[in-house]
């Protein structure tokens, strides 16, 4: 055991080196810092505050207690001074480049032939796996190593002597003015819950595509790299210190982040927001797993729990918003016909909306656990089409809604039809729009699988139905026209044909066919395809019939007066006027004839 003369020289030996640094009292200590000068320095000052903390401990008299006391406070404030002065001089900004590199998506993460996974299962087979249960954490180096050094010498000893919670405070104070300058960089905003629920949708739609880079740096990177800079510099160091300073320092930016998710899925609901809130919900969903590792403590379970329930949040809108959607959509009001029969706008609307329904296949189908909750086989209510889900019992949940979409829509498009004074106009609509849900759905190979091919044929029969319906409500009365019946004369000596009849029949067939090509050149069909299809439906029916006519009563109208009268066109004439039927515009002269 040393003499304890020895003892008293190393405390006032200590206490020299301590009060020589005083901040207070000497201008020189003010102007210098002593991490900034040689390593020899350092470690006597370091030394000398260990000394001070070992007297503390064996002083006995009181006047020792005092001197120890004194000394050790002002070795405090001096360390507190250093500490943040090294916390500041090597808090440098993190290179954009590092903010704005997107990590891999999860799904890339885990091909059975990457060379990580593979990799994997190599030190797994060895029992020396240290990777994180995701490679998609990529934390960067923060501080220099000598830095970090520093930093934990003086954190050690400041610890030691109680002054944790100034530690704490300081090292908080000074990283979370380095988050909040990442922060800015990424575009992230300090706005409450009330002022993103305030913003127009089409300025939050950006912020959230923003947001969602944003969010995958942050967790991955940022909030990473900074629970590790917390642990090289306090773990170890006292209970769950190094959690202590982390979340002293990332709470804060933690809670600002994701309020702007949680403003978005306490929003008001409408169907324009549905694709962002589904977005935002995989976002959150990929970084689930990223989130538990870096808020992996308990003081930061509440951050945990805040993503959690925002996710269930944003589930439970995406589906109240589909069922709304699917009531607007049955009870879309709008009466004005659309001009010429051609596709209404609620029917492109509905279609390009559940054709990205689809394109979210995997997200919405794990969100949308139950059947549509309206539509009966034995519904009572007129305003609702019937539809039996028993007979769909092997399609999904989320299949049955968009089969029900497909179903109200034709519901409502059935009253808007009846809104055409014409009736073959109205059937033209339906057709219209009935092929148009049938493209779509044919076009987009997700929404056909959801959809069936059982749907998709009753479907294609309702749009040929519809153009039949047609071709019977305009050209069963004008194929009337060119019927023997009510011509032939019995018991005369004429040729047996009577020619009165027969000049009226050509008259009422010109008028009509006139009428018909006068109103149905502005028609629509936009469907190159099946315009020409109906064009050429019609021609197989007409043309036919009215050659037949003219050859067989061409001779008794020529032999009288003014022929040309009656026989107003040839089988060529009537041919080429079906060409300007569903163009959708105003004739501007009479059906072109060959003679003129």
């Amino acid at each position: 055991m040393e003499p304890p003369g020895n003892d008293v020289v190393a405390f006032e030996s200590a206490e020299k080196i301590i009060l020589r640094w005083d901040s207070t009292a000497s201008e020189d200590a003010r102007e210098k810092m002593i991490f900034a000068g040689d390593r020899y320095e350092i470690d006597r000052y370091l030394q000398a505050v260990d000394e001070i903390q070992r007297s503390m401990e064996s002083a006995t008299l009181s006047d020792d207690q005092n001197k120890a006391n004194s000394a050790i406070q002002i070795a405090m404030a001096r360390l507190e001074d250093e500490f943040r002065n090294i916390l500041i001089a090597h808090t440098t900004p993190v290179e954009a480049e590092s903010l704005t590199d997107s990590s891999p998506l999860p799904e890339e993460d885990y091909e059975d032939d990457s060379p990580l996974t593979k990799d994997l299962e190599h030190q797994e087979s060895n029992g020396s796996c240290s990777y994180r249960p995701t490679n998609s954490i990529r934390e960067i180096d923060l501080m220099p190593s000598d830095a970090i050094y520093d930093l934990r010498c003086i954190a050690e000893r400041m610890i030691l002597a109680g002054y944790l919670r100034e530690c704490i405070q300081v090292y908080g104070s000074v990283r979370k003015s380095a988050v909040d300058s990442s922060f800015r960089k990424l575009g992230i905003e300090k706005l409450s819950i009330g002022d993103i629920q305030r913003l127009e949708w089409e300025i939050l739609e950006t912020k959230i595509r923003r947001w969602i880079r944003a969010a995958k740096v942050c967790v991955r990177m940022l909030f990473a790299s900074e629970k590790k800079l917390c642990e090289q510099i306090f773990e170890g160091l006292g209970t769950a210190t190094d959690d202590a300073c982390f979340m002293e320092t990332i709470k804060g930016p933690a809670i600002q982040l994701f309020n702007f998710a949680e403003a978005i899925s306490i929003s008001r609901r409408s169907p324009e927001k549905l694709f962002k809130i589904l977005d935002l919900h995989d976002a959150l969903s990929d970084l689930l797993v990223d989130i538990e590792i870096v808020f992996d403590s308990k003081s930061s379970e509440s951050i945990r729990v805040q993503t959690v329930e925002i996710l269930s949040r944003l589930a439970e809108a995406a589906r109240g918003i589909l069922s709304e959607f699917e009531n607007a959509v049955l009870r879309e009001p709008s009466k004005v016909p659309v001009p010429g029969g051609t596709i209404h706008p609620l029917t492109r609307y509905v279609m390009n909306y559940i054709s990205l329904i689809s394109d979210y296949k995997q997200t919405m189908s794990e969100l949308i656990v139950s059947k549509p909750s309206t539509g009966s086989r034995y519904s009572s209510d007129p305003n609702t089409p019937d539809m039996d889900f028993a007979e769909l019992e092997s399609q999904t949940p989320l299949a049955l809604h968009l089969i029900w979409i497909a179903v109200i829509l034709q519901f409502n498009l059935e009253g808007k039809s009846k809104c055409y004074r014409d009736t073959s106009l109205a059937h033209i609509f339906m057709m219209n729009n009935v092929h148009y849900i049938v493209q779509k759905i044919k076009g987009s190979p997700e929404l056909r699988e959801m959809v069936g091919d059982d749907c998709l044929r009753k479907l294609t029969g309702k749009f040929r139905q519809a153009a039949t319906n047609y071709q019977r409500s305009t050209w069963v009365t004008v194929l009337h026209c060119l019927r023997d019946e009510g011509l032939h004369v019995k018991g005369s000596f004429s040729s047996g044909v009577s020619k009165s009849a027969l000049r009226e029949r050509f008259k009422t067939f010109n008028a009509m066919f006139e009428e018909v090509h006068r109103t149905q050149s502005t028609w629509l069909i936009p469907d190159t395809q099946l315009r020409e299809e109906l064009r050429i439906s019609v021609s197989e029916k007409l043309i036919p019939a009215y050659r037949s006519f003219l050859g067989r009563f061409r001779s008794h109208i020529e032999s009288g007066r003014h022929p040309e009268n009656y026989i107003k066109y040839s089988g060529e004439d009537i041919e080429t006027a079906v060409l300007d039927f569903f163009e959708g515009y105003q004739v501007s002269q009479h059906i072109r004839r060959r003679s003129q």
